[in-house]
């Protein structure tokens, strides 16, 4: 397997694979598309940035979608990790961000910001963060909906000769 820049050809097979998931309500699935269109879209807009895990025949079995988070140096937004139900457990979603990581590292990037929800179904995602060494950094209560927070996580990426600031001596939520 090998992972390249979103074709044309996996519209398709990702939009499949946000439905099939079942993690995702139908308002997600559209914004997910919608991104996924943009990207296709306009190859000169610098927002978004889509890479997909292939198999040897070429096929996606799992996708990155992150960009640049606006006004700000270096600080990247994890938009989604969607992996194939038929490829879960097997490393994929690790792959992607550790070649997001790289790619990141290479363009600068001094940490990743990825939201999620509270809601139960999400636990396996924010277990997922915390594997990866993401660090929760804070919680909005009630803002997807009432009773679905929504929780951001942080992940600090070391480039080499880069200083970075002492730490604050507030503690993060």
């Amino acid at each position: 397997m090998r992972i390249r820049p979103l074709a044309s050809k996996d519209r398709t097979k990702l939009h499949a694979m946000l439905i099939v998931s079942g993690a995702f309500i139908p308002a997600e699935i559209d914004v997910a598309m919608e991104l996924i269109d943009v990207v296709l879209r306009d190859e000169t807009q610098r927002d978004y940035e889509i890479h997909c895990m292939v198999d040897d025949q070429d096929e996606p079995v799992g996708y990155v979608c992150y960009g640049p988070t606006p006004m700000s140096q270096g600080t990247f937004d994890l938009y989604w990790i969607v992996v194939d139900r038929n490829f879960e457990g097997k490393g994929i979603a690790s792959k992607l961000l550790d070649f997001l990581e790289k790619i990141l590292k290479g363009k600068g990037g001094r940490m990743i910001l990825a939201d999620t929800s509270s809601i139960p179904q999400y636990e396996r995602t924010r277990k997922f963060y915390l594997q990866k060494g993401f660090k929760k950094v804070a919680r909005v209560r009630d803002y997807y909906s009432p009773g679905n927070d929504r929780i951001t996580y942080c992940k600090r990426l070391k480039v080499r000769g880069q200083r970075l600031r002492p730490k604050d001596p507030t503690p993060e939520p």
